[in-house]
């Protein structure tokens, strides 16, 4: 019997050294984690998931998008809303790495990229898109922006007989042509830059997106660019995962004790604030003519 107890005594001292062991690797890696200028909340390896590729979170996003990713390339990207929300993601999931990618918005909104956790691009959530894609719980409420050149004249009234700009495959583009049914034909850009480079060389009157985008062009524009009216459309952003994901369980879990713990709120105050230059609240709320 004595035997046991010392047996069993040193059983329990093995199971301690190994527990004490993985938790001061644990403590290592999340010592060592770095994702750019990013600050981390909540507790390392809280929610894990399956990564993709082992050891790293892998994140999908069209670029450019200041404020959100702040950079124009994944290598120089370091801070932004979308991108340390990324990093919390990485953090709380137990996953050191977090690597970026850019790709093209028609195929990321269709579902044809591979080998991705989930992709953080102010993409809105809605039924046709679901059809190919999983979505977590909404990040973002967001409304439908118009951006002109500082000087224009154009207004709720009018707006119908403009030609306005849209980016191809996005809420913007279907809001334009479903509800707001301009007279003149509308032109359609493959990307938020062309978009906005067709309206600074005049060859569209108005650039149509989400005001959260279109604020952000306007904060950068240096005076040229204006966003003078939002229509309210209800949309809201979530993060985008493949078909059949195993992770959208967990990332929703994180991403409401992100909006809980305030974390998602001070990645809005520090970084889109300061990109738009201006608060969504003092855009003027346009309705349908």
């Amino acid at each position: 019997m004595k035997y046991r107890k010392n047996r069993g005594f040193a059983l329990g001292m093995g199971v301690a050294a190994v527990v004490l062991a993985a938790g001061v690797v644990q403590n290592a890696y999340a010592a060592k984690a770095q994702y750019g200028d990013c600050k981390v909340t909540g507790k390392w390896a809280s929610d894990p998931i399956k990564p993709a590729i082992p050891g790293q979170l892998t994140v999908e996003v069209n670029l450019p998008a200041p404020g959100w990713w702040n950079g124009n390339s994944p290598s120089t990207i370091k801070s932004g809303y979308e991108y340390c929300m990324a990093a919390n993601i990485a953090y709380r999931a137990g996953l050191p790495k977090l690597v970026v990618k850019n790709v093209g918005w028609d195929g990321l909104v269709a579902g044809q990229t591979k080998n991705f956790d989930l992709a953080l691009s102010e993409i809105s959530i809605t039924p046709k898109r679901a059809k190919v894609v999983q979505f977590s719980t909404p990040y973002f409420e967001s409304t439908m922006g118009v951006l002109v050149r500082k000087g224009s004249h154009v207004t709720q009234d009018n707006i119908r007989d403009q030609v306005i700009g849209v980016q191809g495959g996005t809420t913007g583009a279907s809001f334009v042509a479903n509800k707001l049914k301009p007279t003149k034909q509308v032109r359609v850009f493959s990307g938020e830059a062309a978009q906005f480079t067709a309206l600074a060389a005049r060859q569209v009157g108005v650039a149509v997106n989400d005001t959260s985008i279109v604020l952000a062009q306007q904060g950068k524009s240096h005076g040229m660019l204006h966003v003078v009216g939002q229509y309210d459309t209800g949309e809201s952003y979530g993060a985008l995962f493949p078909k059949n994901s195993p992770n959208v369980k967990a990332v929703d879990k994180m991403i409401k004790d992100m909006i809980h713990d305030g974390t998602l709120k001070m990645l809005a105050d520090k970084y889109l604030a300061a990109a738009w230059g201006a608060s969504p609240n003092s855009v003027p709320t346009w309705t349908l003519k």
